[in-house]
């Protein structure tokens, strides 16, 4: 599979879910579901930059730009982990509000089914991605580039779980609604962490050292 095919089959299956839980997140009242549909759809778009980004690395020098696009990956992959970023700061928000303000009843069982629906696609997509690192010849730019997006779809899949297993505990107890924020915040302070990691890596790249 080439590496354009296995960014469009992990962009199929973001845009499929973010359906699933946007509607399942305002139908259950949960903070945590609506934070993993705005990841995923970050995600999209940093897919599709990626892909546009592959392309014009992929062209052929010209008289204007003897050196082609060399970089053009790395900046797609810039651009995709402040995209995370930016969600990761709105979940925060949101989950420190619903904490101070008090959580309001989460409807457990479409959490946790839609959870799981979505952490087990995502871990298709880390595999169908990582079999992609195998391959060699590329420029660090172009690892740079699809190590943001397995990084994202890592992340998504991580995040799917630590909803999954709160929408078992809120179902179980018939209550803890508080857990839904406060693991929506966890997990953005998670993914938080390693956006900076890979922000650092990316300029260190475009920067040469």
């Amino acid at each position: 599979m080439s590496r354009q095919a296995r960014l469009l089959s992990v962009l199929a299956l973001n845009l499929i879910l973010i359906v699933g839980l946007v509607v399942v997140g305002i139908a259950a009242h949960s903070v945590g579901v609506l934070a993993a549909g705005g990841d995923y759809l970050a995600d999209s778009g940093a897919i599709i930059m990626a892909l546009v980004a592959i392309r014009l690395g992929s062209r052929l020098p010209t008289a204007k730009r003897p050196h082609g696009y060399p970089r053009a990956t790395a900046y797609a992959a810039l651009v995709n982990a402040i995209l995370l970023g930016l969600v990761v700061v709105l979940v925060i928000i949101t989950a420190v509000q619903r904490l101070l303000d008090g959580a309001e009843e989460v409807h457990g069982l479409p959490v946790l089914v839609i959870s799981l629906i979505s952490a087990t696609a995502m871990g298709i997509g880390v595999l169908v991605l990582r079999a992609d690192s195998d391959e060699d010849g590329d420029s660090d730019a172009d690892h740079a580039n699809m190590r943001a997006v397995l990084l994202d779809t890592a992340a998504d899949a991580f995040a799917a779980a630590g909803v999954a297993i709160t929408g078992a505990i809120i179902l179980a107890t018939h209550g803890w609604y508080w857990l839904d924020p406060a693991v929506a915040l966890v997990i953005a302070v998670v993914i938080g962490y390693h956006v900076i990691v890979l922000i650092r890596e990316v300029t260190a790249t475009l920067s040469g050292r």
